[in-house]
């Protein structure tokens, strides 16, 4: 059973964040290797194209192989979203609204499409550090230009 708290930061974003200690890390955390590379083939190019573009774009050494299956949820809802917003965006205003059948306007079924899926979108981008509040918790550590530290071993 999970003990009640914050959920434990990696120990990769501890190291990014400058804010790992030893003695308070999980030493026999899985740490996975394999770097993420190409998009899955089934993925619409619209996916594909969202995926590259994050893999491109997150920090160094934050996303593994092991973190494909996330991204390529959120790459699937990205690609969805900005199909949906397209066809919104070429009718204008008007696709905003459709007419039924009786002749009564209503809100367009993409709209609502639309806000699922940015809802959806928001908690994959908090998990893998891709929103700015996100991104704020993290600081690089400074380059370090003196020999290594024979203490830190004890210290932390």
């Amino acid at each position: 059973m999970a003990a009640p708290g914050r959920k434990p930061l990696p120990v990769v974003v501890k190291e990014i964040k400058g804010t790992l200690q030893k003695c308070r890390s999980n030493v026999r955390e899985p740490k996975p290797t394999t770097a993420l590379c190409t998009p899955p083939e089934y993925m619409s190019d619209s996916a594909k194209e969202a995926w590259n573009y994050a893999v491109a774009n997150s920090p160094p050494g934050l996303l593994s192989a092991l973190d494909g299956a996330v991204l390529e949820r959120w790459a699937n809802c990205s690609g969805m979203y900005r199909e949906a917003l397209s066809k919104i965006n070429k009718a204008g205003v008007s696709g905003m609204m459709i007419k039924t059948p009786s002749g009564i306007l209503r809100r367009s079924p993409l709209m609502d499409v639309i806000r699922d899926l940015a809802l959806e979108m928001k908690g994959y981008e908090a998990e893998m550090g891709f929103t700015p509040a996100a991104r704020s918790r993290i600081s690089l550590p400074a380059e370090s230009t003196t020999e290594s530290d024979p203490w830190s071993e004890i210290a932390g």
